[in-house]
């Protein structure tokens, strides 16, 4: 009766655990229905915004394990495996009333390994739509001043959605298991991000103020404290008679 009755609590706590659900996304290739959610959130991205007066700069260090959560790289990119750290450089700008984006925000982080540029624009009243991200990546063996005026292409593009699965679309490149995907497809979409992404460049300042603030970032890392003149540096040579 023991045995019966243990077995029965583990078959009711068994039952009473809450089934997880996962959803699996395809990055490579997005249904023709998640294409048409992606240049529909794209096309509603302004081209000439009117900015509210309120914004931020912000710039910092972070060591690569505990990095931000925006320092986190998509598909496209992967933060380095060795130690050290990640500086990056945030711009933040707010839309007016009438706008369906509440809030711009671009960030570049740069590591030994990595360049990673997102621009994130977040929906003010959010329905279905939570905020739609695009996201472009370079080798750190180039200047970030390099890859801003270069005009990397986006890489990935995400739709964050509200009580739905996220949408996501990125650049898949090939394995040593399989050749790469053809992505001909979807080059529109990517177009669209990286015109997206270029314009926002310009409109936020990224190409000065990233390299600005990058330097402040390394010039307080570089600089040292002088060391203090000994007193009888400090005295005037006495001439000898």
């Amino acid at each position: 009766m023991m045995c019966l009755g243990l077995g029965s609590l583990a078959t009711a706590q068994q039952s009473s655990q809450p089934q997880v659900k996962v959803n699996v996304l395809n990055v490579c290739s997005p249904s023709a229905g998640e294409q048409q959610e992606i240049a529909s959130a794209l096309a509603r991205v302004p081209k000439q915004p009117l900015f509210g007066l309120d914004f931020e700069i912000d710039r910092g260090r972070s060591s690569l394990d505990v990095g931000p959560g925006f320092l986190q790289p998509g598909s496209g990119g992967q933060m380095s495996s060795d130690p050290g750290t990640a500086s990056w450089v945030r711009i933040r700008r707010e839309f007016s009333v009438q706008a369906l984006f509440s809030t711009v925000q671009y960030s570049f982080s740069i590591d030994p390994k990595n360049m990673v540029e997102t621009l994130v624009f977040r929906v003010r009243d959010p329905k279905e739509l939570m905020q739609v991200s695009i996201e472009d990546s370079a080798s750190a063996v180039t200047t970030p001043a390099t890859m801003l005026t270069s005009g990397t292409p986006a890489s990935r593009i995400k739709l964050e959605r509200f009580g739905k699965s996220s949408i996501v679309l990125a650049r898949c490149l090939a394995s040593e298991a399989s050749p790469a995907p053809d992505q001909s497809a979807y080059q529109p979409l990517f177009q669209s991000a990286s015109a997206i992404l270029a314009n926002y460049r310009g409109l936020l300042g990224a190409r000065t103020t990233v390299t600005e603030e990058l330097e402040r970032i390394g010039g307080a890392a570089d600089s040292k404290p002088k060391a203090p003149k000994s007193p009888s540096a400090s005295k005037p040579a006495v001439k000898k008679k």
